[in-house]
């Protein structure tokens, strides 16, 4: 019986191509994307999920407010104590780790034999790391692996790229001039974890492992909580522990506690700053998944349209099988069957579509991706549902519309398709509806970026180049820095310990002249040499930049005779009851570091224009800095390249030369939005393509039936300008109607999306009539192909035929 059904469903499809060309070619397309969006969903939603303890991690949150500060900090970031403190002193903690960021930011120097080689991506842990978070080892054993202080261990791609084919266990390498160990070998770290390296040091060869403080906060805090413990009590538990610790006065407005956040919410969750990488965001992931999910209904719809559309032409079929004993039940199995070969088909086509994308589209979302990051298992039961839910989807309603056709009225002509009709018009608009909704939204989110990256946010970024030297003294800067100035491509050269685009220092002006004695203010700083304002372009409104003399000043041997410079922003010089004016000369202690205030800068921003602009003081300290300034002047940038990097390797012969530009820095903090907006222009042209090819399939069935009205207006003087017009109106009044639709519900999301950044555009009014200029243009010139091809017939040879 169901060999029939078969051979029967495929010579209709066989018979009807057009129809079988575009249900199967906008089906393929719908299923391709979304198990492309499902694939980078999978990704989102599994991070972190693969340690073997990972609901019962947590990551510890920072957060402290002084009494002048307008909000909180929160942080990732802890001080050096937490771990080995509260590993002792609560018993819900089963182990405890900290990791630091040892690179930060900035590369280190490797050797290995006669190769150097910089890698950026190094962490260091206690050795417990390995026992609370599950990596795969290919060498050595999780419990060993950083047993000893000099220890490290590699990913397979490190071991490679250091050691080629050798065997690397108990190689030496040379990092930063201390010899490491290899003390083991992981599979490469997955794409969908937070916390992510190259390689692993034991912290035990930081600096700041020999001390145990609570002011000074860099470490990434972990612990693994015993079955059963309450992270939010065991957070507050450890609030009070520090508030007493430090001796703070309940009934103060200084505020200092932790909050313990469990490891998989980390990635979507957390609005914690400082992280290991920058944070995702759950409302992306239920934006992408609601757009693979209307991706798979418009193509649905398309099927479902047009197979309704055909109702007329199966009419007088479905009436003879009916007469000759045909019943429902086997109408039913019979249009099921044929929706099942489109579905299987489209499959097919989607998953060929799917593989050949994967390449493209982990280029979109940074992500690697492929089939492989699915279980076999769980690929292949996904595609057997989709199966059965796109069959059943997209072939229930016409199964059971067109079972139900009375054979005596349809055998008579007199089959009634006016509900089919307004099934049809409605589910063009909401194909259109949802196309002009993508449009608008790509529109504004493409604004928003270039907003974001056009802003004057107070720091000159163009042309400014950022060589990340891993941690310098000023004296091994200066030399390199005076060989460069005489250069005619550099206009200026400095050197600051973080970058000018994403400060993270947080800083406290403990001391104000003319504040009583328990003023505190949190703000942020960062370390600079003398010509740092100039060299970045940040405009000093009231007193003046760093000078020779600020530097003599700070440079001296005797730390007791050091005196600052700072140069705060007009943000600080009010959260300290300033005027400009007035705030110049003013002294200040910053984290102890005395001095005066020499200038008062015009507000910008530091950090992501997703925060507002806070209080920040710029500092002299030349005792480190991560990254030398060069401000090049615009014209061959080739040429100056490649004479800084002569005199680079002139000055630090065994350094790796490795820079970026400081505007391409300031693009990369907006690579999640940037994303978002490469996902959404290309999934807005695959529904409008999906609607346009539904609307053609339409229009084709539709000008097919009124060939004979067509005719008669032609033999009546109709012209073909009236002709084209009478039948397009139809559907671009749907199209229109969609519009009207799509636009405050677009309005409605993308405000609530500009919500998110604090310099924001305004959605225009020539947003809407673009998109929905675009929709109705595209709209008539598929279906006007019809109409022309209709109003351009033969009308005697239309007449002669009915």
């Amino acid at each position: 019986m169901f060999k029939t059904y078969f051979k029967t469903a495929w010579r209709y499809l066989l018979n009807n191509k057009v129809t079988t060309l575009i249900s199967v070619s906008g089906l393929a397309v719908g299923i391709c994307c979304f198990l492309l969006l499902a694939t980078y969903l999978l990704n989102e939603l599994r991070y972190d999920r693969f340690h073997a303890n990972a609901d019962r991690i947590v990551r510890v949150g920072y957060h402290y407010q002084n009494a002048n500060d307008a909000a909180s900090n929160d942080m990732a970031i802890t001080p050096t104590a937490v771990v080995p403190v509260f590993k002792k002193e609560f018993t819900e903690v089963e182990d405890g780790v900290r990791v630091y960021d040892y690179s930060g930011g900035s590369p280190a120097t490797i050797k290995y034999g006669e190769n150097v080689l910089s890698e950026r991506n190094i962490l260091l842990a206690d050795d417990s790391f390995f026992k609370i978070f599950t990596f795969n080892f290919i060498a050595g054993r999780a419990q060993t692996a950083l047993a000893e202080p000099n220890s490290v261990v590699l990913t397979a791609s490190a071991a490679k790229k250091y050691f080629g084919n050798d065997e690397p266990m108990g190689k030496v390498l040379i990092v930063n001039k201390i010899n490491m160990v290899v003390g083991g070998v992981i599979e490469d770290v997955p794409a969908y974890s937070q916390i992510k390296f190259d390689m692993m040091g034991n912290y035990q060869i930081a600096e700041r492992s020999k001390n145990l403080r609570w002011d000074s906060a860099n470490d990434f805090s972990y612990f693994l909580l015993k079955p059963g413990a309450n992270a939010d009590a065991l957070g507050k538990k450890m609030s009070i522990y520090l508030s007493n610790l430090l001796k703070i006065d309940p009934k103060s407005d200084d505020k200092v506690w932790f909050t313990l956040e469990g490891l998989t919410s980390v990635h979507l969750y957390s609005k914690l700053s400082d992280g290991l990488e920058a944070a995702g965001n759950i409302n992306y992931v239920y934006i992408l998944g609601a757009v693979a999910v209307i991706l798979l209904v418009l193509a649905c719809i398309n099927f479902l349209n047009l197979v309704t559309a055909k109702a007329a032409e199966r009419a007088h079929e479905i009436g003879v099988r009916k007469v000759m004993g045909a019943v429902r039940k086997q109408l039913f199995i019979q249009f099921i069957t044929e929706a099942g070969l489109i579905t299987f088909f489209s499959l097919a086509i989607g998953l060929l579509l799917v593989g050949a994308s994967f390449g493209s589209f982990s280029t979109f979302t940074a992500q690697k991706m492929g089939f492989e990051t699915w279980h076999a298992s769980w690929l292949v039961g996904f595609i057997a549902v989709l199966f059965v839910v796109v069959t059943f989807t997209a072939g229930t309603y016409p199964a059971l519309y067109l079972s139900a056709f009375n054979p005596v009225s349809t055998l008579k002509g007199k089959g009634n398709n006016k509900q089919g009709s307004g099934l049809r018009k409605g589910l063009v608009v909401f194909q259109f509806t949802v196309s002009v909704f993508f449009v608008i939204c790509t529109i504004v989110v493409g604004s928003q970026l270039h907003h974001i990256q056009s802003m004057d946010t107070g720091i000159n970024r163009s042309q400014v180049l950022v060589l990340d030297i891993g941690g310098m003294p000023y004296t091994r800067i200066e030399p390199f820095k005076a060989a460069l100035t005489g250069q005619s491509g550099v206009a200026s050269v400095s050197a600051s310990y973080d970058s000018p685009v994403n400060v993270s220092g947080g800083y406290s002006i403990n001391e104000a002249e003319g504040k009583t004695g328990n003023f505190n203010l949190s703000v942020t700083a960062i370390p600079v040499e003398k010509d740092f304002a100039r060299t970045v372009g940040i405009k000093i409104i009231q007193g003046r930049g760093f000078n020779l003399t600020d530097e003599k000043l700070v440079t001296v041997a005797d730390e007791k005779q050091k005196t600052h410079g700072f140069i705060i922003n007009e943000t600080a010089a009010k959260a300290l009851g300033w005027k400009p004016d007035i705030a110049v000369g003013k002294r200040i202690s910053l984290n102890g570091r005395v001095g005066n205030i020499a200038g008062v800068a015009k507000d910008f921003n530091f950090v992501s224009l997703h925060e507002q602009i806070g209080p920040i003081v710029v500092f002299t300290d030349y005792s480190w800095f991560g990254k030398i300034l060069i401000k090049t002047s615009a014209g061959n940038t080739a040429n100056t390249l490649a004479e800084i990097q002569t005199e680079w390797k002139k000055f630090y012969p065994g350094k790796p030369f490795d820079y970026h530009f400081l505007d391409a820095e300031f693009d990369a903090m907006y690579k999640a939005e940037s994303r978002t907006a490469s996902i959404l222009n290309m999934f807005t042209g695959v529904t409008i393509f999906i609607s346009c090819l539904g609307l053609f399939g339409l229009a084709v069935f539709t000008t097919k039936q009124r060939f004979k009205e067509v005719s008669i207006r032609k033999v009546m003087g109709a012209s073909v300008v009236s002709i084209v017009q009478l039948i397009s109106s139809d559907f671009l009044k749907l199209v229109f109607f969609a519009v009207l639709i799509a636009s405050p519900l677009a309005w409605i999301v993308m405000d609530n999306w500009l919500q998110n950044f604090a310099y924001r555009i305004n959605v225009q009014w020539w947003v809407f009539v673009v998109a929905g200029f675009a929709a109705i243009l595209i709209a008539f010139l598929t279906v006007g192909i019809q109409s022309i091809k209709a109003a351009l017939l033969n009308p005697v040879k239309n007449l002669r035929n009915e």
